[in-house]
């Protein structure tokens, strides 16, 4: 993925029928892969308690996801996506209040930030792609993920990706339109994978968080749990 683009998505409890639907939409299938992902913060959890997300995708590299704009309203989220390493490095140091570690790959920093494992689980993707009928063919295609964690939790997504700000609104009535042609109710909200990984076998990190941002506006993984990352 190219630096500097916005992960806008809504995430979906998928149904039976869901990949049927897909098809009858115009939908192709462009793969089903199996992978670990594996998240990383401090003990206090000081990334996830700022809207930082840190994994390490199986065979893909390291990706770190930032908040979008403020004042994100709805049952959807808006992330920068970091897959350079230097740029995560940068970006971690600057969360952390960390200075002097220079640019260095993501695993050399890890130790000197204190950031450790907090989660690690294997999913099975479905991955689907269409472009919705009475739009540019050339516009961006909706991107559709149906996954299946290896705890038992299946949740989809989907997702458009802009390069400014302002496409966003639009990127956003598109996800919109398809949620509601895959039969998704308007106000259904859905747990993102590592928020539910957190509730089963963390409480008391999934508790932290909640706490934490009580008294303020909750991060978007936390205060609906339903829209946080992948």
């Amino acid at each position: 993925m190219a630096q500097g683009l916005i992960e806008v998505e809504r995430k979906f409890l998928p149904g039976p029928g869901t990949e049927e639907r897909l098809q009858e939409l115009g939908g192709t299938l462009e793969h089903r892969v199996t992978f670990r992902d594996t998240y990383y913060d401090t003990p206090e959890l000081s990334l996830m308690q700022a809207d930082h997300w840190l994994r390490r995708r199986e065979d893909s590299g390291w990706e770190l996801k930032c908040p979008g704009a403020a004042g994100v309203l709805g049952h959807h989220t808006e992330y920068k996506e970091l897959t350079a390493e230097p740029t995560i490095v940068a970006q971690l140091c600057k969360v952390l209040g960390a200075d002097g570690l220079g640019a260095g790959d993501v695993a050399a920093v890890l130790c000197p930030l204190g950031l450790q494992e907090v989660a690690s689980f294997v999913t099975k993707r479905s991955a689907w792609k269409l472009v919705l009928l009475g739009t540019d063919e050339e516009e961006p295609q909706l991107r559709v993920d149906l996954d299946t964690a290896d705890f038992g939790y299946a949740v989809g997504e989907v997702e458009a990706l802009v390069h400014e700000e302002a496409e966003v609104p639009a990127a956003l009535e598109k996800i919109h339109r398809l949620s509601s042609m895959l039969g998704v109710p308007a106000q259904e909200t859905a747990p993102a994978k590592l928020i539910v990984y957190l509730q089963r076998f963390r409480p008391q990190d999934y508790q932290r968080l909640l706490e934490v941002n009580s008294s303020k506006q909750r991060p978007q993984g936390t205060e609906d749990p339903d829209n946080c990352l992948g």
